[in-house]
């Protein structure tokens, strides 16, 4: 598999030359017999004999034109094969089907809002809640929560219990009030379930005098939906009807369960697209008056639009008293009649409420049947915050469809990649509520722990998405939604560069773990399908990111002409602006991708050989690259007694302000000052090829926290020791990502950009280095007494860490500050730092 590229090349150089001369020789030897017998006919008839000769006399510039075109011809038909690679998918047959069961269907699919539902279905309608305060109203539409927003300031809010399939329950707290969002699904009706859902406002101090609440349910059709949508008004409540080709016919009923409602009303209008429903809420908010009271109130407008203009936006809005408690149903009515034998009454009320008691106590259950913490010695409240934080990650699973913004070096601007659809999980619903490549390999342990056929689905979805060169976007913005929460620098993917292959890490736990359980027929049949996409993902990987040197790699996408970098990111790396060498080469080596394909090869191997497929090649790679006397000569600075990058380097740089330009002698004196300029690097030292082991940190620790170091190989013992050195990498809290030795800790890499993977404690990595020393302390070498010492302190210091955090501040974070412990970052980061639900359990 670690193979010469260019002699690869010539060999198909060699292969195609040989071809077109044998197929030249068919054409001569095609020519000669058609001229013998031409002549032969000729002389035999009574025709002139010149007839051959003169077919023979094309004059030679009439050839060149004919050849020059050909060329010209077979050159813009490479060219424009070249241009559709980027976008072309994969020849392979896809994995998911195209209509998911009706277990999958419905769900907590948009993880981008407080609350709402969609189905599986391209164009989905979908359903959610907003609410008010109507004293905190302002015109700019502060205070009206729908997207999860950091800006929002939100005490707490997050899934408490969520099972990924059939019910969750969460809590969102706002200054004195606690909003309780909960659902159930049911399989029933012809169109993938039905369901009911529950939005429950309380005061924190029962006591107190509490205000209104403006509650805000509604449904709407993207541009593309095909359907129809319209209010009603039954039983002295608002509700909607519709109907759309995914769905067919259905009513969403409203129940007063508890409370006063004050006044109610409704907006039936077009909203121009799903990201401007809020807007559309608050440009058809209207002041009301009691005619009798003489009361105000914010209500909606009512009826927008004329007869002719069918509505896609329907918003419900109920002014209510606090405390009150409101279920929402959905119902499927095809086909069927409110007096017909078919027609069930969904849960509403009391009966909601001991479904729902039911519904928590099976996860409970089923969570302490998997995790096992109480065994362990957790306490309620730790476990409540494990339940939690496997909740978030599993009510933040999104379902997406759309399609990238890709770049090829071929294509002179973006091309749109092919509609697919995704299911994923996300980091986090307030800052990241998009599918990124390298964070779902590490939700996927967490997700396969509990579930493994929602982790396959997963993972079938992202493979669906490789491309024909094995290529996968590394950062999926699909849909109008989740394209408004990104900044456009970072929408446009670009087909050089990778993403570390963390998916390999969940095959591996898959497969180590539940091998038995892998061997199902339907997940058999899944890992068949999955198994040629992952072979052109790693060959991609093998071919388009490998180094100079043979068996080494390196990170494409750096950009060597930065000037306002200190360090130059490698954002593709997921280390961001973890310090590599100053100047990006070709001739540079990152140790932490030679890890990352030494696993894929072992990866590839183990389930190869589970499906029966010819595996030699992956054995010979895993073999030549992990061999640890190679990775010592091409990694390991023997200076610094630690694995390092490679490249051209110096640590003599620091970001410094050039002069401002003068000053316009024409300037009025009242115009304002030129900005300042943006600070530059700046370099004192002239950089040398030499290993980068000046920097210790994350990416130094990858041959231990891949596993790659043999068990009785010295090295492992300088790294145990490092670990536990608190001027490096060891805190209280976790292992720090930046000793506090390096030149670049917690340095700023532009005046703009503060330290992010220079210093702050990451639970992705700690989960790895746990999972590594969990490993180590069990086997039999010198070490395993010293691992066992280094896990028993980490494990205890990340954990305990966490849930205090989580305790003090709501929220479980992007990551923690070495110096106290701190979140930091964004927040609630249920992605990879739910991991510690994994170290807790030990579930490695």
């Amino acid at each position: 598999m670690v193979r010469n590229r260019k002699q690869h090349q010539q060999n198909e150089n060699s292969s195609k030359q040989k071809s077109t001369s044998s197929k030249n020789e068919e054409k001569a030897s095609s020519s000669n017999s058609n001229s013998t017998s031409s002549t032969t006919t000729t002389h035999n008839s009574n025709s002139s004999p010149t007839f051959s000769s003169s077919r023979k006399m094309i004059p030679s510039w009439y050839i060149s034109i004919g050849v020059a075109s050909i060329a010209v011809v077979m050159y813009f038909v490479y060219q424009g094969y070249l241009e559709t690679r980027v976008n072309t998918p994969l020849d392979e047959k896809r994995i998911v089907p195209k209509q998911p069961d009706s277990e999958k269907f419905w769900n907590t699919y948009r993880a981008n809002t407080y609350f709402g539902l969609k189905t599986r279905d391209p164009n989905s309608m979908v359903l959610g809640l907003m609410w008010y305060f109507p004293n905190k109203l302002r015109p700019n539409g502060d205070g009206i929560r729908h997207w999860c927003k950091l800006e929002d300031n939100l005490k707490k809010y997050g899934w408490l219990q969520h099972d990924g399939k059939n019910f969750g329950i969460q809590e969102i707290h706002e200054d004195n009030y606690v909003l309780e969002t909960s659902f159930i699904k049911f399989y029933t009706g012809k169109f993938g379930g039905e369901w009911t859902a529950r939005v429950s406002v309380t005061p924190k101090n029962p006591a107190a005098i509490t205000e209104p609440i403006s509650l805000i349910w509604y449904a709407a059709l993207d541009e593309k939906s095909e359907g129809n949508l319209k209010a009603t008004y039954t039983n002295s409540i608002y509700g909607i009807e519709g109907d759309t080709r995914g769905l067919g016919s259905f009513k969403v009923n409203l129940h007063n369960s508890k409370g006063n409602i004050i006044k109610q009303s409704y907006l039936s209008t077009v909203a121009p697209s799903l990201q401007y429903l809020k807007e559309t809420v608050l440009s058809n908010l209207r002041l009301a008056s009691d005619k009798m009271t003489k009361e105000k109130f914010i209500i909606l407008a009512g009826d927008m639009l004329d007869d002719n203009t069918k509505p896609n936006f329907v918003a419900l809005q109920l002014n209510v008293e606090i405390p009150f408690t409101l279920d929402i149903t959905f119902q499927d009515v095809s086909n069927m009649s409110s007096f017909s034998d078919d027609f069930v009454a969904l849960p509403v009320g009391d009966d909601y409420s001991k479904l729902l008691a039911k519904k928590r106590k099976e996860f409970e259950t089923k969570f302490s049947d998997i995790f096992q913490l109480q065994q362990k010695g957790y306490s309620k409240f730790e476990i409540k915050a494990a339940e939690a934080a496997l909740s978030n990650m599993l009510g933040s699973i999104g379902y997406f469809y759309g399609a990238s913004k890709v770049q090829s070096n071929y294509n002179k601007g973006p091309v749109p990649y092919w509609k697919a659809p995704l299911l994923t999980a996300v980091p986090s619903r307030s800052f990241f509520p998009r599918g990124f490549l390298w964070d779902e390999g590490f939700h996927g342990l967490l997700i396969s722990t509990w579930d493994l056929d929602i982790e396959l689905d997963i993972i079938s979805h992202w493979f669906d998405l490789i491309n024909i060169e094995g290529w996968i976007p590394r950062e999926q913005i699909l849909g109008v939604e989740a394209v408004a929460r990104v900044p456009e620098q970072f929408v446009i993917q670009h087909n050089t560069n990778a993403n570390p292959p963390t998916f390999f890490l969940v095959l591996k736990h898959m497969l180590d773990n539940y091998p038995e359980e892998m061997l199902k027929t339907n997940r058999l049949q899944i890992l068949e399908r999955v198994y040629p996409r992952l072979h052109t993902w790693f060959q991609w990987f093998n071919t388009t990111q490998k180094g100079e040197v043979l068996g080494t790699y390196r990170w494409k996408g750096r950009q060597a002409d930065s000037i306002h970098e200190l360090n130059p990111k490698t954002l593709t790396s997921g280390l961001d602006d973890f310090p590599r060498s100053s100047h990006p080469t070709d001739n540079e080596r990152h140790v932490d991708l030679r890890c990352w394909i030494t696993l894929a090869a072992g990866v590839m191997k183990q389930l190869g050989s589970m499906l029966g497929k010819n595996v030699e090649k992956y054995e010979e790679t895993y073999n030549y690259l992990s061999d640890n006397l190679l990775l010592q000569e091409q990694h390991y600075s023997t200076k610094a007694k630690q694995f390092a990058d490679y490249g051209l380097h110096t640590d003599s740089t620091s970001l410094k302000r050039p002069p401002p330009p003068p000053l316009n002698p024409n300037r009025s004196p009242y115009d304002p000052p030129p900005p300042a300029p943006d600070m530059i690097r700046v370099v004192y030292g002239h950089p040398e090829l030499r290993y980068v082991d000046t920097t210790f940190g994350y990416v130094n620790l990858f041959p231990f926290l891949l596993q790659i170091i043999e068990p009785y190989n010295p090295i492992l013992g300088v790294i145990l020791t490092k670990l536990k050195d608190p001027e490096l990498l060891w805190t209280k809290y976790g292992l720090r990502s930046l000793a506090k030795t390096s030149p670049l800790y917690m340095k700023r890499n532009t005046e703009h950009d503060p330290p992010y993977w220079r210093g702050q404690i990451w639970i992705n990595i700690n989960y790895l280095a746990l999972k590594s020393l969990y490993y180590y302390k069990s086997q039999s070498g010198p070490f395993a007494e010293q691992a066992k010492d280094v896990y028993t302190e980490l494990r205890k210091n990340v954990v305990s860490n966490v849930i205090n955090q989580y305790n003090s501040t709501g929220f479980i974070w992007e990551q923690y500050s070495d110096g106290g412990g701190k979140g930091s970052g964004c927040y609630p980061f249920t992605g990879w730092s739910a991991l510690f639900v994994m170290i807790m359990s030990e579930k490695y």
